[in-house]
């Protein structure tokens, strides 16, 4: 008589068990992802540039926001900290409930599978039209953008270059639309 294995049990969390976790998560998928210890030295610098020129960009958008490691709530199984983004509307409470407009990861070695490919992924199916992947290592910048009656990213841009922070900090970021949606 033979038996057969049943499959392990893979528990789903959502957002609620989410609140109540210690330490530093993101829930995807309902399964929960540790995030790495504090981010490198360069990693915070780069992250700290491009909060700081978004930001100073803005300005003239009334509308718009440069925020820095927010929570963003995209279902009630996922949960997400992107490094930097920009959002064209009010948030509701504390996490983000909705898309944002352009979102800003510095990609480490530690994390790079996890921002590459599966937030990456993610960013799409949740419809954020602009996402920027630096790879602090590589040197390297690729922009991505939602093509929208395609549905899918397309690489607009890809730069590699040996950037300082503060070369990376002086050069002029594109501006956004100023329309808010």
């Amino acid at each position: 008589m033979t038996t057969m294995s049943m499959p392990p049990a893979v528990e789903a969390y959502t957002v609620q068990d989410y609140l109540q976790w210690e330490g530093d998560w993101e829930l995807i998928h309902g399964q929960p992802v540790a995030r790495v210890p504090s981010p490198s030295f360069d990693h915070q610098q780069v992250s700290a540039a491009v909060f700081r020129q978004l930001d100073e960009s803005l300005d003239a958008c009334p509308h718009c926001q440069a925020v820095f490691e927010v929570d963003v709530e995209f279902a009630q199984d996922i949960v997400v900290r992107p490094d930097v983004l920009v959002i064209r509307y009010q948030p509701e409470s504390e996490r983000l409930t909705r898309a944002p407009d352009l979102i800003f990861e510095v990609i480490s070695p530690k994390t790079s599978r996890r921002d590459e490919v599966v937030k990456f992924d993610l960013y799409h199916t949740e419809g954020v039209p602009h996402s920027v992947l630096f790879q602090e290592f590589a040197n390297m910048i690729k922009h991505w953008i939602l093509a929208i009656p395609v549905g899918a990213f397309a690489l607009t841009a890809s730069f590699r270059s040996r950037p300082t922070t503060s070369r990376f900090s002086k050069r002029k970021m594109p501006s956004l639309s100023n329309s808010s949606t």
